[in-house]
């Protein structure tokens, strides 16, 4: 896992980093809808077709923010996403999805931190999207 950050923080550098403000919530809910919303429901508040047949309760993902001081946890959510975070309800990485935020082009994205991050445009995509729902 980790030498796969360093290619991406050398091969980004190399071409040139794409800006934050290229993540596309649309987009993301696309992402959304396809691949997350069985287990997070449509609303993303958990309760998915399957959330029922898992051995832990689905997270509302609207309250990530209101659950970190009112700043949504960007790193936390895209490491969970992306596999650099394990996350036990997904068996680790997230089991049929993981290699699938992990293509496309490397974006960087500015943290709340001022921090950069570098991920893929999907998972800039999808982010973006979960930050758009996020309630107060």
């Amino acid at each position: 896992m980790l030498w796969r950050l360093i290619t991406r923080v050398f091969v980004a550098a190399g071409a040139g980093a794409v800006p934050a403000q290229v993540a596309d919530p649309d987009a993301g809910r696309d992402i959304f809808m396809s691949y997350c919303v069985q287990c997070h429901g449509f609303d993303a508040e958990g309760a998915g077709p399957m959330a029922e047949l898992l051995n832990v309760v689905t997270p509302d993902l609207t309250v990530l923010a209101k659950g970190n001081g009112g700043v949504f946890p960007i790193a936390d959510v895209a490491m969970k996403i992306d596999g650099r975070t394990l996350v036990l309800a997904h068996g680790g990485d997230m089991p049929l999805f993981g290699p699938f935020f992990d293509i496309g082009t490397d974006v960087t994205i500015r943290l709340p931190s001022g921090q950069s991050m570098m991920m893929s445009q999907t998972l800039a995509d999808l982010i973006s999207y979960l930050e758009a729902l996020q309630k107060q």
